[in-house]
């Protein structure tokens, strides 16, 4: 099971964009890497492919490495680290640390 999926909020704990949070996009399981929204911006050169499509430098959210994301608790309202518990009916879920809280 994995600490963060997709639709979770999350904040960026190491890097240029430290402090800042947002929701993740997608994950890349392979390269432990997720795409962020509004983090780790890139300015990409863009060539017009279509009439309707622009060209131009446009900015898109580039891959975060997972040991730099921390998720997001909701209760807390503070990032926090998450355990793993099983619950009565056999399934595991996502805990916060801090409050007990289930994710």
């Amino acid at each position: 099971m994995e600490k963060i999926k997709k639709n979770d909020s999350v904040a960026v704990i190491a890097g240029k964009d430290r402090g800042k949070k947002g929701k993740v996009l997608r994950v890349d399981k392979e390269s432990s890497r997720a795409i962020v929204e509004g983090v780790n911006l890139i300015k990409r050169h863009q060539k017009r492919t279509k009439q309707d499509s622009p060209g131009g430098i446009i900015q898109k959210e580039a891959p975060v490495h997972l040991s730099n994301l921390m998720l997001f608790c909701g209760r807390c309202s503070r990032p926090s680290r998450i355990s793993f518990i099983v619950l009565n009916d056999g399934s595991k879920a996502r805990v916060c640390r801090k409050c007990k809280e289930v994710i």
